[in-house]
C-alpha cells in the first residue's frame, strides 16, 4: 500500500516536471513568434526602415533563392567544418598543455604570466600576421578559432586540476601510486565538470574565431556572406546569415549539453 501511494505520488511529480517543461518550451516559441511577427508588421507598416532592419518575409525570399542557386549549404557546412575543426583543435591542444602545466609546477610558473598576456591579448590583432604565415585560406581561419579558445581552455582546464581533493592525491600517494596514476584516476575523473565547462565556452568562442577569419580572409562561408552583404547593402544576406550562425551555434552548443547530461546520468 505504501509502495503504491510512492508511486502515484512519483507519478505526479513526473507529470508536473513534465508540464512545466512544456510549458517553458511553448513560452519559448510564443516569444519567437511574437519577435518576427512584431518585425515583419513594423517594416512592412513603414514604422522601422526595411532597408536598414530588412525583414522576415524578405529573409525568406533570399533565404529560397540562395537555396535555388545551389550555395545555401555550401556557405553552411563550410562556416560549420570551420568551427568544429577548431572547436575541437582548442578542446583538445588546450587540455593536453593543462596536462603538461599540472605535471610540472616549474613549467607553469614559468608559464603563467604568458598565459595572462595572451589571454588578455584581442586574438584579431594577430589576424594580418597569420594571413602572411599561413596564407589566404581555410588554414587561417581554423587557426584564428584555435587561438581565440585555446588560452581560454587551458586556464579553464588548469584550474579544475587545481581544485582537486588534496585528500585523494595525497590517499593515492599514500598507497604508492605515481603521478600518471593520480592524474587517471583522481585529476581527470574530477575535472570532466569542469572540462565540459570549458566545451561550452569553447563554442562561442570557436564561432567568433571562424567569423573573424571569414571576415578577414574567406571566399565563402556565413561569415563572407554578412561581410559581403554589408558591402553590396544587401541587409536580407546579413540578417539570413545572422540567423543561421544563430540556429547553429544553438545546435552545437545543445549537442555539448546532450554529452553533459549523458554524463551525469552515467555518474549517477
Amino acid at each position: 500500500m505504501l509502495n503504491n501511494n510512492l508511486s502515484k505520488e512519483h507519478q505526479i511529480f513526473l507529470k508536473r516536471v513534465k508540464r512545466r517543461k512544456n510549458l517553458i518550451v511553448l513560452t519559448q516559441i510564443i516569444i519567437l513568434l511574437v519577435f518576427f511577427i512584431q518585425w515583419e508588421l513594423t517594416a512592412r507598416y513603414k514604422l522601422v526602415d526595411p532597408f536598414l532592419v530588412s525583414q522576415p518575409s524578405r529573409m525568406f525570399k533570399f533565404l529560397v533563392k540562395l537555396y535555388g542557386e545551389g550555395m545555401l549549404f555550401r556557405h553552411i557546412f563550410v562556416t560549420c567544418y570551420e568551427t568544429i575543426v577548431g572547436f575541437l583543435l582548442g578542446t583538445v591542444i588546450g587540455t593536453l598543455i593543462s596536462i603538461i602545466l599540472w605535471w610540472s609546477d616549474f613549467i607553469c610558473k614559468v608559464l603563467d604570466p604568458y598565459l595572462v598576456v595572451l589571454n588578455a591579448l584581442p586574438k584579431i590583432a594577430l589576424g594580418p600576421i597569420l594571413i602572411f604565415w599561413i596564407g589566404n585560406g581555410q588554414p587561417a581561419i581554423i587557426m584564428m578559432a584555435l587561438m581565440i579558445s585555446l588560452i581560454v581552455t587551458i586556464i579553464s582546464v588548469l584550474s579544475g586540476f587545481k581544485e582537486v581533493d588534496d585528500d585523494k592525491i595525497k590517499l593515492i600517494k599514500t598507497l604508492g601510486g605515481n603521478k600518471f596514476q593520480i592524474l587517471k584516476y583522481v585529476v581527470l575523473p574530477a575535472s570532466i565538470p569542469t572540462m565540459i565547462s570549458a566545451l561550452k565556452i569553447n563554442v562561442g568562442l570557436s564561432w567568433v574565431g571562424v567569423i573573424v577569419g571569414e571576415f578577414l580572409v574567406a571566399k565563402e562561408g556565413l561569415g563572407f556572406l554578412i561581410v559581403f552583404g554589408g558591402q553590396v547593402a544587401q541587409l536580407d544576406m546579413v540578417m539570413v546569415s545572422i540567423l543561421i550562425l544563430s540556429i547553429a551555434a544553438y545546435l552545437m552548443y545543445e549537442a555539448v549539453t546532450a554529452l553533459e547530461r549523458r554524463y551525469i546520468k552515467y555518474r549517477s
